[in-house]
């Protein structure tokens, strides 16, 4: 893992929760996308080297829509940047991590991303994620 790529966070509204990040970071984010396999629109600010990602649902049968409604706003995974996304799929099953898919899946922001089951990582979803 190379570095803390970004945070994701699960919001309601994307308008109102631009805002309020446009206040907190100083900027205006860079890009705005919407995934459609996930369902969802993410919205992304550049923060150092790192970003931040809102993520509204376009559905209510999207992960964002579903995790909204048992937890409410706020943290939804951290993101860790690779440089080679089979390799390191390859290494976390064999450290006995369970992966959500066995493939990696297009991602926004032109990435390809697997995510690690929270119930190995202390309740946090860890996505991995390579630049396309």
């Amino acid at each position: 893992m190379d570095k803390i790529e970004h945070i994701g966070i699960a919001v309601n509204s994307l308008k109102v929760s631009s805002e309020v990040y446009q206040k907190i970071l100083g900027v205006k984010s860079y890009k705005q996308e919407e995934v459609r396999p996930e369902g969802v629109i993410a919205e992304f600010f550049k923060v150092g080297e790192g970003k931040i990602e809102l993520l509204e649902p376009t559905n209510s049968e999207s992960p964002i829509a579903k995790f909204l409604a048992k937890k409410g706003e706020g943290i939804h995974h951290i993101a860790f940047a690779v440089n080679n996304i089979y390799d390191e799929m390859r290494r976390l099953k064999s450290e006995g991590f369970i992966l959500l898919s066995d493939i990696p899946k297009q991602g926004a922001d032109n990435k390809l991303v697997c995510f690690v089951h929270p119930k190995d990582t202390s309740g946090v979803l860890i996505e991995i994620c390579q630049e396309i």
